[in-house]
């Protein structure tokens, strides 16, 4: 029967090496997936909803653009470009008055 000898202290550290690589690696794959995680709970919390008082926002069509409205407060929320694209139709004062009636 053959003796078993003990690893060399080179297969130690490879190993060793081998498993901190795998464990770093599992341990940022988590922390990517709780992110994840997180980010999609608090789009659920908080997407359509008033930022001032935290009702709902309806979606309202004007001129061809979808603004968020909130029936609570009666705050007026626009999306990226969407000041832009009223105010070059209209005007920047005629646009902010329709707007808001």
């Amino acid at each position: 029967m053959g003796s078993l000898q003990k690893p060399s202290e080179k297969e130690e550290e490879y190993f060793a090496r081998q498993a901190i690589e795998r464990m770093k690696k599992e341990a940022a794959e988590r922390q990517a997936k709780m992110a994840e995680e997180e980010k999609k709970k608090l789009k659920e919390l908080h997407y359509m909803h008033c930022p001032k008082c935290g009702h709902p926002l309806a979606e309202l069509g004007y001129k061809g653009i979808k603004i968020d409205r909130c029936m609570h407060c009666q705050g007026v929320w626009l999306d990226g470009g969407e000041l832009e694209q009223i105010t070059q139709r209209e005007g920047l004062l005629g646009g902010f008055t329709k707007l808001f009636r």
